[in-house]
């Protein structure tokens, strides 16, 4: 009888994907996993603000390389694809909400942990899918720059007059936008729920996937209104030149755990 509650623990290591049941959830339940998100970041803003200036930081990176070793015309894509990588750098901010929700301490060394722990090896392999989507994204975008412009370089000066102003310059937006946008939906939806899966559940990184694309299609509209949240606050972000997203980080993150805890059961 003494073993009885830690079998009930206890989960198999590789649990199959027909045990993770996926929730209908209406729009609502986005905002309020977003409040819920707010409520997070409010209660523990120096760990929340500070994911979010890491990751500010990585966006003044892009702008030194801008600048400084001109690197000007992969700017756009470069800032765009923040979106590729966010999901697997959020995944402190999803060990916060984690740990906000049992009642468990936080602290610096225990959102470390995570990654050496039972959970460390998937989350790295998640870590090398993200970063592999982020380089497909710029050889896709580099591939389109020479096709369009062949070898000709675009400086700072008149980058935005050519792209902006120019029939050619459009059609380049309008095509790179759309593959853009078509990769970016590919990736959320395996990439949307995957680490707060491998978190909560002792399951493998496939199957996480899988859930995660399964969770997306389940639940189209919220999604769909989901990724222009998330769109439309990281646009913001950059057009504060990244100073946004020292908020608006770790509240994508905290919200991203909390609808993950609406959509799968």
């Amino acid at each position: 009888m003494t073993t009885e509650p830690k079998l009930e623990i206890a989960r198999p290591p590789h649990a199959p994907t027909a045990e993770l049941k996926v929730r209908h959830i209406s729009l609502s339940a986005v905002w309020q996993a977003l409040a819920a998100g707010l409520r997070d970041m409010q209660a523990t803003p120096i760990f929340s603000l500070s994911f979010g200036i890491a990751f500010a930081a990585f966006g003044w990176l892009i702008l030194f390389l801008m600048f400084y070793m001109e690197w000007g015309v992969y700017a756009y894509p470069l800032a765009t694809g923040f979106a590729l990588v966010a999901p697997t750098a959020a995944a402190g901010l999803y060990e916060i909400s984690r740990l906000r929700e049992r009642g468990e301490p936080i602290s610096f060394v225990s959102i470390a942990r995570l990654m050496f722990g039972p959970h460390g090896s998937a989350i790295r392999i998640m870590a090398v899918v993200t970063t592999f989507s982020y380089f497909i994204w710029l050889d896709i975008a580099a591939a389109l720059y020479v096709a369009f412009w062949g070898m000709k370089a675009l400086h700072l000066d008149n980058l935005m007059e050519t792209m902006l102003m120019t029939p050619k310059g459009l059609v380049f937006l309008v095509i790179g936008n759309a593959i853009g946008a078509l990769l970016a939906l590919t990736v959320f939806s395996y990439l949307a729920f995957s680490l707060p899966l491998l978190f909560d559940r002792q399951i493998d990184f496939v199957t996480a996937m899988i859930t995660s694309v399964k969770a997306v299609l389940e639940n189209p509209w919220p999604m769909l209104m989901w990724c222009a949240i998330i769109g439309v606050l990281l646009f913001l972000s950059l057009a504060s030149l990244f100073i946004g997203l020292i908020v608006v980080f770790p509240l994508l993150g905290h919200s991203t755990w909390h609808l993950y805890r609406r959509v799968v059961a």
